[in-house]
């Protein structure tokens, strides 16, 4: 056999020196999202991206997330990367805090399900906001913990035990802390976690109508945040010298005697 090339040298080595807690992490979840209850999670939420996809453009879109199929694209967008843990169909090769990138380089960030599976969302999602220009946009899916999906992980056995299913509104909160305005707040997947084919099918009208009324029992949820331009504050008014109090001026006297002719006359 032939040498190692340099790429598949730089992913082993960034596999030996990445997080095994973390990696063991994001692999569980990516065997839960192949199989039957991750794909229909999967195929539901990827309409509500596709749709808000579509509106961005620019020159690049960054994807983080443990799943392993390849995520929805933007079409305006000219450069879709996607990055995280050494697995197959991962581009750039990085830990959840530590993302090469520099500030401000991405017009779009996607975090499907990155939130849900890592060791510090506060510590991922400052890396995300980061990545992101002023007037980008980010894009959070999550598991909704106030669903049948968020109930069913407290009994699994499995990745989805693991899952940290955080409130969209709480996540909400931590992006307007971060300097982020909350746009858009949709759900998807409102068929429960049956794992029968059968049931699943029964359901779709369920889901068709469900989905229209976007009520906030969905399985997932998709924030879409924009980030606010900074620098620019309002000006302040230029301070005044005070001028001192204004006294008034004295009145002048008049010589009635002087300034009248009929006087002068005796």
């Amino acid at each position: 056999m032939g040498e190692p090339s340099r790429e598949s040298a730089m992913t082993d080595q960034a596999f030996a020196q990445a997080d095994p807690d973390w990696v063991e992490l994001i692999s569980l979840a990516r065997e839960w999202f192949n199989g039957p209850l991750g794909q229909l999670m999967l195929k539901e939420e990827d309409k509500l991206l596709e749709e808000e996809l579509g509106r961005f453009f620019g020159g690049y879109l960054v994807h983080y997330g443990p799943c392993a199929e390849p995520p929805p694209r933007a079409p305006q967008v000219q450069r879709n990367v996607r990055l995280g843990a050494p697995l197959p169909g991962v581009e750039i090769v990085c830990e959840e805090q530590a993302w090469p990138l520099s500030e401000h380089a991405a017009d779009v960030v996607v975090l499907q399900h990155g939130l849900d599976f890592c060791l510090s969302p506060h510590g991922l999602l400052r890396e995300a906001a980061s990545a992101v220009r002023p007037g980008g946009h980010l894009l959070i899916v999550g598991i909704n913990p106030w669903s049948s999906w968020g109930m069913r992980h407290f009994f699994s056995h499995g990745a989805l035990r693991k899952a940290r299913c955080i409130s969209p509104s709480r996540v909400g909160d931590w992006l307007n802390l971060l300097g982020f305005a909350l746009e858009k707040r949709r759900f998807g997947c409102y068929r429960p976690p049956l794992a029968s084919p059968a049931w699943q099918q029964r359901l779709e009208g369920w889901e068709r109508l469900a989905g229209g009324w976007q009520g906030s029992g969905g399985g997932v949820y998709l924030l879409v945040a924009r980030k606010m331009v900074v620098g620019l504050r309002p000006l302040r008014p230029e301070r005044r010298e005070p001028m001192g109090k204004l006294l008034p001026l004295p009145l002048a006297k008049v010589n009635r005697t002087a300034a009248n002719p009929e006087t002068d006359k005796h």
